[in-house]
């Protein structure tokens, strides 16, 4: 059992609760138009703030996960839900919500041929058809490694490819379900060989049990890779059935792993207690769009 099972959460872990007109206008419109979003589903910490701020990241694929990642608050089990009209009303959801920067993350759905991938192009699609200006990221599965999944999200052009290793080498397997750390990185590759202007992103979760060198380490293999943005969060435990929190790392030192990440060559490093994968997510569309400019200038 972790020493931190009983003990309560340390200060900096504090969740700024905001319910006003914006939260209500949101949760309103998601029922209506029968949308999930992972804000919700994931029981993120950051809902209130970013819902104040009307930004949410919609879950495509229905609420149903086929894989059951111990970390994860998401149901898991048999999905039944496939609705070839999903991709519009997002797309509909985010015209009016008026967004300039939407994110598409889904359930993993290793029940279908090629993991939900026509889905994800095709919610781009639409999206980019009613807001041309707004910038599209995609936060996608594994895809069980399947490179014809991966391309068919590539050839709609996201303006970010988000794909989260989650933890490090030694801890993927107790972690994660079905999904293989090499296999995250293998993707992240492709994904940079397929469409090179495409930033890549990834994320990792704090206190589960990972040493700092193999945060470190992490960090290395993800820039092997070429991976530009990097978000570090620390992990909350969300039910008593999932896996307890071994360790929580103060700010001061996710300030030192951001500094970490920015001397590697990451374009944008996110680094703080409540970061999860699509926190200001807005931000760093323009890091990353500042830091080609910026290579391309010197070249």
């Amino acid at each position: 059992m972790s020493k931190l099972a009983n003990e309560p959460k340390p200060d900096w872990i504090r969740i700024k609760l905001t319910t006003g007109d914006n939260y209500q206008d949101i949760k309103t419109m998601m029922r209506s138009k029968t949308l999930h979003t992972v804000c919700e589903e994931a029981r993120c910490p950051n809902i209130y703030e970013c819902w104040a701020n009307r930004t949410a990241t919609f879950m495509i694929l229905g609420d149903i996960c086929t894989r059951a990642c111990r970390f994860c608050a998401v149901n898991t089990g048999m999905p039944t839900e496939l609705d070839l009209q999903e991709p519009e009303r997002v797309a509909e959801a985010a015209e009016n919500m008026n967004l300039r920067h939407c994110v598409v993350t889904s359930v993993a759905r290793d029940d279908l041929k090629d993991g939900g991938a026509s889905i994800f192009a095709g919610t781009v699609a639409a999206i980019r058809k009613r807001l041309p200006l707004c910038s599209v990221e995609v936060l996608i599965p594994d895809f069980m490694g399947d490179a014809d999944s991966l391309r068919i999200v590539m050839d709609a052009k996201p303006d970010i490819l988000n794909h989260n290793i989650e933890t490090v080498e030694r801890m993927s397997d107790r972690v994660r379900a079905k999904a293989k750390y090499r296999r995250s990185l293998e993707l992240l590759q492709r994904a940079k060989q397929m469409q090179p202007d495409i930033p890549t992103k990834s994320s990792i979760m704090l206190g589960v049990g990972e040493e700092w060198d193999e945060i470190l380490q992490a960090m290395d293999d993800l820039r092997a890779v070429d991976c530009d943005i990097l978000t570090i969060g620390q992990y909350l435990q969300p039910s008593p059935k999932h896996l307890r929190v071994e360790k929580y790392y103060t700010p001061e030192q996710f300030a030192e792993l951001k500094e970490e990440g920015m001397k590697r060559g990451f374009s944008h490093v996110e680094s703080g207690p409540l970061v999860r994968s699509s926190y200001h997510a807005h931000e760093q569309v323009k890091s990353a769009k500042s830091h080609k400019d910026g290579a391309t200038a010197l070249s």
